[in-house]
Formats: structure tokens, C-alpha cells, sequence
């Protein structure tokens, strides 16, 4: 039996799979992106998770920053992002009666709640300093992402800062926030944005901390991380529909079972394609066994991928009373909510988390998607007064759930995260969770266990491996056009195109562009 050839063959229809088939198929490729699920977007979709219940929640990611403008306008996205007023607020730890709220649209009230939380009348003045310093790292380094790598001597010298540049890629993060800042809990709030999905503590001599600080702090080429209007599903939705306009062959129920280096790829129970290129918008690890079915002989990676994280997705009666008086729940739960999250107790879980046990209390963050962007529920639901919820775990590592009882192992973190939002709250959560018509309340928690099974993310790993820096060593090789792009394996005609490219990771299209771009050079030779 032959296959159908194609210019390039992608596997996984997840965003960064269906930018890479926008982009080709507008460039005039033959382009065929393969998705096992019956639907694609992978990580990133919109679901119903409570039957006869109106409300769509983004399920897996949730926020967008890292999705560059280029991208949007070169596909024609029809997608609308909005901005939060309140970046974040977090209640002390040793008194949840008084928290620091961050206002982008009021300096004064940010001081003062800054002051009345710490104690210290000139944090909120080194927090704003802080942000400020990092500021270059955006500007210099967003730009360049949707752009071949660029050397490590040339953005250091854009950036113009080399203390700055030697505390984030030389040193642990924990030492220059402790230069920084002077409070646990201000240094925790910085230090979240180290520990998304990723495994570390503040003086991880890995800097796996620094690299995920870096990208989550460069976004947008501000660091800002915005609502999409409709949800995640609404972006996948415009991907796919870009793709498609464009003459790309999406297909879903298509699960390919074999990869070899020249481009023949199988497919259960299909017809076999075959590709020029063969773009990977799935794992290493993934790829690795389909490499290896193909007879390629592929090794998987070093280290096997381990996602550390759990969300909690809710839907709400209407929003909890906090313990805080002085600040509105529309306001604390409108942007990040920081709970646990002082640097200490971050550090302190790493080494919980590290000896096999679930952290008490568990670090988390929690946003309110529906104060942003009321049309993901339905018009009673919104009548009503009704608010989604979602919170995100951290220090929850793979090795917590892996090989345990599934609904057990879920149980027991979904335990862990009510109790730790239950630290703050005036009142149990329980008595706001919106119920089913049958009763049943409508809350759910998503595992790494859950991602790897219904995803097929190894590990539940959400960046599909370790984040790399987004340049290139001074020295390094980058000699072909899928090695100048980041996205080069060790096959020629295979090509990264998903979150584990060099600048992958997020809701950012940036693979999928990065290996297009790559591709195109490659056809054209």
C-alpha cells in the first residue's frame, strides 16, 4: 500500500502544530497536520467538564502572554486578549486578615496594602524596582523569538545590563531576589513565576527556576499575561480555522504509530503519508518511541519529563467573603492570587514535594477567568452571579501521582487544594461550589497523570521537557536551517514544531512559527 505525499507532515494538531500548517499551507506547501483525539488543540481547548452545566472553561492553559502579535496577524487570528487591572493579590501567610493587592491603575493603594501587609514602608518602592529592572529582558528579548536564534554574547550586550544578565543565566534566582527584596512574601510572589510547571526552589543550582522565570517575565515584551476573550478554545478555534483557509488537511482520529528519519509516517488503521519534512508538534519522548517504531533506533531522553503541577477547576454560586476586609473578592480573584506562595514555604514544599510527600499547606494561584470575560458562561449562569475558578498547584511533582490509584492520588490533591484556599477564605469554599442538575458540585482537579493519559503529555509535563534559554551559545553549531531555528533533531527531515523547541512552551505559537520558518528554507533548498 503507498502513501500520500505530502511537502511536510505534522504530528499533533495542539496550537502549535496548526500555526505550523497556517503558516506552511499560506507559503503554498501541501501540508497534512495529524491529531490522534477527536478534536485538536491540544492543552490548549475550551471544554464543558459539568454535563447540562453552561460553562466553558479553558481546562488546561488558561492565560496568554508569549503569543506574539506577528503570529497573530500574519494567520488573520480573530482573537481578542484582555488585559487584567489587578495583577495579583496575596494574602500573608500568618494573618490572611491583610494582603498586598497589586492595582496597575493605582500606585498608592498598591503601596499602602504593600505597607499594611509587610510591615515595611519601602517594599512596594523595591517591588516597582525590581519589575522595572527586568523590563529590558522583555523588550530586548520578545522580539526575537519569532527570529532565528540569536547568539548569547549578542543579547547580552543588547540587554546593556551585566549584573542583571549574570544574576539570571549565571547565578540562582534566589540570590538576586534576596538582593532585591527584602520580605518572604514579596519574594515569593516573584518567585512563582520560576515554578509554573516546573520542579525547582529559589537556589536550584539547575536554574530551571531562572529559565522558567525568564520566559514567563519577557511575554508580550512586557510580561503582562492577558484573558483570551472566549477562551483558549476561541484561539485554537482560529488556528485551526487559519490552517484550514489556507489549504492545510486536518485530520483528528489520525493516531500515527510509526515515524522513519525519510518521512514515512503510519497511521493506525489509515492510509500511511508520507512527508518531505516531518514537523513534531508531539514530545521528545514521544517522538523518541515513534522514531524507534519506525526503525530508527531513536533514544529517548536523558531525563524522562516531569510535569509538577495540578489545576482545579471550578465553578462557583458566586465568589468566596475573604478573610481580607479590606479588599473585594471581585478585585483579589480578578488577577493572579497568590496563596502559600511566600518564598520560604515555596523553598519548604520543593523539599516536601522532594521526600514524596504532598505539600501542606500547597502553594497555589487562583484566577477568576468569567470577571474578565463573562461570555464563557451562559446567560443564566451570568445572571445568577455565577464565577469560574481555576487554581494552579505548584511543588506538585509527576512522582506524587505517578503509579497510584488515579482517582485516589486525585482526591487527595484536590484535598490539598481546598484546604490550602481554605486558609484565606471567610467562609468554606465548599458552601459557594455551584452543583450539577444531579447535585454532583462542579469541581474537578487535572493531574499530571491526567495529562499524560488524556493528552499524551509524558510526565504531564506542560513544556514536554526542560525550557532551554531562547538564544544560542556563543560556540554552538548552527549550521542548517533547522538548527539556526531551534528546532533541529537529529534527523534531517524532523523538525520540532511543538512546546519542546528551543523557544517553546505556553500558548505562544512560537514552535510551530520557528519550525514553518525552518521548513520553508529547507523546501526551498
Amino acid at each position: 500500500m503507498g502513501s500520500d505525499i505530502h511537502d511536510v507532515v505534522i504530528i499533533g494538531g495542539g496550537h502549535n502544530g496548526l500555526a505550523a500548517a497556517g503558516y506552511l499551507a499560506r507559503a503554498g506547501c501541501r501540508v497534512v497536520v495529524l491529531e490522534s483525539l477527536d478534536h485538536v488543540g491540544g492543552a490548549a481547548v475550551s471544554e464543558q467538564p459539568w454535563a447540562g452545566v453552561d460553562a466553558r472553561l479553558s481546562r488546561y492553559s488558561y492565560l496568554v502572554s508569549l503569543l506574539p502579535q506577528r503570529a497573530i496577524d500574519d494567520l488573520g487570528l480573530r482573537i481578542a486578549l484582555r488585559r487584567r487591572r489587578f495583577s495579583s493579590y496575596t494574602p500573608d501567610p500568618g494573618d490572611a486578615r491583610r494582603g498586598i493587592l497589586i492595582d496597575t491603575a493605582d500606585a498608592g493603594a498598591t503601596a499602602a496594602s504593600f505597607a499594611r501587609t509587610t510591615g515595611d514602608e519601602r517594599e512596594a518602592a523595591r517591588f516597582a524596582a525590581f519589575s522595572a529592572r527586568l523590563a529590558p529582558l522583555a523588550r530586548t528579548l520578545f522580539p526575537t523569538v519569532t527570529e532565528p536564534l540569536p547568539r548569547a554574547h549578542h543579547v547580552r550586550a543588547d540587554l546593556g545590563d551585566d549584573a542583571l544578565w549574570s544574576a539570571i543565566v549565571d547565578e540562582p534566582l534566589g540570590a538576586l531576589l534576596r538582593a532585591s527584596l527584602r520580605t518572604d512574601l514579596a519574594r515569593g510572589i516573584a518567585l512563582t513565576d520560576g515554578l509554573i510547571g516546573t520542579f525547582s526552589h529559589s537556589d536550584d543550582a539547575t536554574l530551571r527556576q531562572n529559565r522558567c522565570f525568564l520566559y514567563h517575565v519577557i511575554g508580550g515584551g512586557t510580561g503582562d499575561w492577558d484573558v483570551p476573550v472566549g477562551g483558549m478554545g476561541h484561539v485554537t478555534a482560529e488556528l485551526e480555522r487559519a490552517a484550514r483557509d489556507a489549504g492545510a488537511d486536518v485530520r483528528t482520529n489520525a493516531r500515527v504509530t510509526a515515524v522513519t528519519p525519510d518521512g514515512e509516517v503510519s497511521i493506525d488503521g489509515a492510509r500511511p503519508v508520507a512527508g518531505r519534512l516531518v514537523l513534531s508538534a508531539v514530545g521528545a519522548a514521544v517522538l523518541a518511541e515513534l522514531l524507534a517504531a519506525g526503525g530508527a533506533g531513536a533514544a529517548a531522553p536523558a531525563d524522562r519529563p516531569e510535569g509538577a503541577q495540578v489545576k482545579v477547576n471550578m465553578l462557583l454560586k458566586r465568589l468566596p467573603r475573604l478573610q481580607d476586609r479590606d479588599v473585594a473578592p471581585e478585585a483579589a480573584f480578578a488577577g493572579t492570587f497568590h496563596i502559600n506562595e511566600s518564598m520560604s514555604q515555596l523553598d519548604r514544599a520543593f523539599a516536601t514535594a522532594q521526600g514524596d510527600g504532598i505539600p501542606d499547606p500547597l502553594p497555589a494561584e487562583i484566577y477568576c477567568h468569567s470577571l474578565t470575560d463573562p461570555s464563557i458562561l451562559g446567560a443564566e449562569l451570568r445572571a445568577s452571579g455565577a464565577q469560574t475558578l481555576t487554581l494552579f498547584g505548584l511543588q506538585v511533582p509527576h512522582r506524587l501521582v505517578e503509579g497510584r490509584d488515579r482517582d485516589a492520588a486525585r482526591a487527595d490533591l484536590l484535598r490539598a487544594a481546598q484546604a490550602t484556599l481554605d486558609s484565606v477564605l471567610a467562609e468554606p469554599l465548599a458552601d459557594c461550589v455551584y452543583e450539577m442538575p444531579d447535585g454532583t458540585p462542579c469541581i474537578e482537579a487535572r493531574t499530571t497523570a491526567d495529562l499524560e493519559e488524556s493528552l499524551g503529555m509524558v510526565g504531564g509535563d506542560i513544556f514536554h521537557g526542560p525550557l532551554s534559554w531562547p538564544w544560542a551559545d556563543s560556540d554552538e553549531t548552527l549550521a542548517t536551517p533547522a538548527e539556526r531555528w531551534g528546532v533541529s533533531t537529529v534527523h534531517e527531515r524532523v523538525l520540532v514544531s511543538g512546546a519542546g523547541a528551543r523557544r517553546g512552551g505556553a500558548v505562544s505559537a512560537i514552535g510551530g512559527h520557528n519550525a514553518a520558518m525552518a521548513a520553508l528554507e529547507l523546501l526551498a533548498g
